[in-house]
């Protein structure tokens, strides 16, 4: 108990010596709120992306034991959203998952660090994974009031049950924001959902008539799109042009990968002579695909282990209960010292009585213990005793038949035979050797048994003693005391 309380006191001398580093992690978190606002990146527009590590590895060490944990969670979600910028989701995902852990009520940056954990679900392909993580985003963007971002979030579920195949549930979704929000790029955004429906649908002359119309704002998604279902209706010159339109204006891999699938089997199918060109390019493209695939699927599993771990809160229940029997012997002292002293003085005794009882009873249970053991291996000795002769171990044990011997011994000798197999794993032979050991035979009865050279026994023996743990001198009293009798 007083160890507990030393540790307690230590970590918040340790925690109210550290206020500059906090202090200066403070600080860096701040610049990197301020051009979080301003639409910049710390790290990246400006400020170092070692000092912001620096920074979340403070507030990380400090958290427990202040109130840095809204400076905790930024300096999470900013760490993390550089890890991203810089190509390590998986880092990235470890940085939003202790944001999590954070305790912080900042509902606005859980909500952001959710949304985050939800993208790199999708990249790595795990739909329902994404959907789980855009659904507590959601949820806490409500929870904070803001419903434009939570707009956002049901048409990013929305898009994660098109991608999974759900299209029932995908098209409720988006009707209730359609019901509810009158914010254009909202639905815009839901628009662009709309293709993935029809495309997953196959639709491909929905998908043309939509991304005509006004509804929708003309993007990458919508190039790619307007290209597979140009592919799929066999207008080949149209699809060319689209996913060369892709292949200017977006970055994204998968969007170049669909486009130049799409060109190498319009050329193809044209008798053009770039298929080789446009092959080894798309082989690129899944290269890099391939290896940003791998860091994903990395990503997603920490955070499947995370929801699935279960904390062990042993540490926590032990503090908390270390502290509630402090306040109550502080509490008992205080009051017995004022008011009842004498009840003090006789609970004493009646503890020192109760453990006198206990000592008590803890002697007169191992006298039975060693009474009772002695009476066991009295018991053996005299067993042992009436196998004065190899004629008598030879009739009585059955000693040529190896599993009768076996019973014999396990009958007489408390299981004797079937511990040493189940135990040790000892042989036939070494069965033997414990047996005659037991029987306290000597080097030349057990050779005369075992048909062996009497100079073999003494090497054999000690083979089987060290096997179980002894010695050859000691190997009798062992087999009586951690054998027959355990």
């Amino acid at each position: 108990m007083r160890n507990s309380c030393l540790y307690i006191i230590i970590a918040c001398i340790i925690a109210s010596c550290a206020p500059r580093s906090i202090r200066e992690a403070q600080d860096v978190v701040a610049q990197a709120d301020s051009l979080w606002q301003a639409g910049q990146m710390y790290g990246i527009d400006a400020g170092d992306s070692t000092t912001l590590a620096q920074a979340y590895e403070t507030l990380k060490e400090h958290s427990v034991f202040s109130r840095q944990q809204s400076e905790y969670a930024h300096a999470c979600y900013h760490y993390g959203r550089l890890l991203r910028e810089k190509g390590d989701p998986a880092e990235a995902m470890q940085a939003f998952i202790d944001a999590t852990h954070s305790g912080t009520k900042d509902y606005h940056i859980l909500g952001r660090v959710y949304s985050n954990m939800g993208s790199i679900c999708h990249l790595a392909g795990e739909f329902q994974l994404s959907y789980d993580m855009y659904e507590k985003s959601a949820r806490v963007f409500l929870q904070d009031g803001d419903t434009l971002s939570y707009y956002y979030l049901l048409n990013d579920m929305a898009f994660e049950l098109a991608e999974n195949k759900d299209f029932s549930s995908a098209n409720k979704l988006l009707l209730s924001i359609n019901d509810c929000c009158t914010f254009a790029p909202v639905l815009a955004k839901c628009n662009e959902t709309k293709l993935i429906l029809y495309k997953h649908t196959h639709q491909y002359d929905s998908i043309l008539n939509y991304t005509d119309s006004c509804l929708i704002v003309q993007t990458p998604l919508v190039y790619i799109s307007k290209a597979q279902a140009f592919y799929y209706l066999n207008k080949y010159d149209s699809a060319i042009h689209y996913a060369q339109k892709t292949l200017l204006y977006s970055n994204d891999l998968y969007d170049l990968n669909n486009a130049y699938y799409l060109l190498i089997h319009c050329d193809s199918i044209n008798n053009g002579m770039q298929v080789y060109t446009l092959s080894s390019k798309r082989a690129d493209v899944q290269k890099l695909l391939e290896i940003r695939q791998g860091r994903l699927s990395q990503a997603a599993q920490l955070l499947e282990q995370d929801l699935n771990h279960k904390p062990d809160l042993r540490w926590l229940y032990a503090i908390i209960g270390t502290l509630i029997i402090i306040s109550c012997l502080i509490a008992i002292y205080v009051y017995q010292k004022h008011k009842k002293k004498e009840l003090l003085t006789q609970k004493i005794d009646v503890l020192k009585e109760t453990a006198s009882t206990i000592q008590e009873q803890k002697k007169i249970l191992t006298e039975r213990y060693l009474s009772n053991h002695k009476y066991i291996e009295d018991e053996i000795n005299s067993r042992c005793s009436m196998f004065q002769t190899n004629d008598m171990i030879t009739k009585i044990l059955a000693w040529k038949n190896y599993p009768k011997m076996c019973n014999i011994v396990d009958k007489r000798f408390y299981f004797l035979a079937s511990k040493l197999r189940e135990r040790y794993s000892l042989n036939e032979i070494e069965v033997r050797i414990c047996v005659l050991t037991l029987l306290d035979c000597g080097y030349e009865r057990m050779a005369e048994l075992l048909y062996r050279s009497s100079s073999s026994i003494g090497t054999l023996k000690m083979r089987v003693a060290k096997k179980l743990g002894t010695t050859s001198k000691e190997m009798r009293q062992y087999l009586i005391d951690n054998v027959c009798i355990s």
